[in-house]
């Protein structure tokens, strides 16, 4: 990529030696508002707690493909390409935890986390990719400009990130390959 931006795919090792980057890249998004499964208040050790717990065992057993995009040296956003699908679903993937760090938005980081994202899925035989995002989210409309799909919307689907009184619907999406 330019600009000093480079996407690469994690193995074990090099997650562990970047726990620590990608677990305050998620405590900042989630403290910006990102609705990726947490609520505040949401501190920097459930941060790692969750990578080290939920998402280092499904890259040691290979149902997670961890993609982080680095710019000068530095983890500034990351997804999850999960594999992990019933037999019958074997060509079928789902993207998780698109996330790019506040301070490094608008930059075209979370387009190209999705393309490489979908390069690996073409690597792996998925032709069809799933995803769900918040309705009205910011990330909703750069998905439908790389050619994703509506499925359908579920109301009441999660607690709003910052006011636990809330519940925000999510959109499914997909995209064929």
């Amino acid at each position: 990529m330019n600009d000093g931006i480079d996407i690469r795919c994690l193995d074990i090792e090099e997650f562990d030696q970047n726990v620590e980057a990608l677990a305050s890249l998620l405590h900042a998004c989630v403290l910006d508002g990102a609705s990726v499964g947490f609520v505040v208040p949401f501190s920097l050790e459930e941060s790692l707690d969750f990578w080290r717990g939920k998402v280092r065992p499904l890259i040691v057993n290979g149902e997670v493909v961890l993609m982080v995009c680095m710019l000068d040296e530095q983890i500034v956003g990351t997804v999850q390409l999960c594999l992990a699908t019933m037999p019958n679903q074997i060509h079928r993937a789902d993207v998780s935890k698109l996330l790019v760090s506040p301070l490094f938005r608008k930059r075209g980081i979370a387009k190209a986390l999705m393309f490489e994202l979908e390069r690996q899925a073409g690597k792996y035989q998925r032709n069809l990719i799933t995803l769900d995002t918040r309705t009205g989210d910011k990330a909703e409309p750069l998905y439908h400009k790389l050619g994703y799909e509506k499925a359908g919307v579920i109301p009441n689907f999660c607690q709003d990130t910052h006011d636990p009184d809330c519940l925000d619907s999510t959109t499914y999406m997909y995209k064929i390959l």
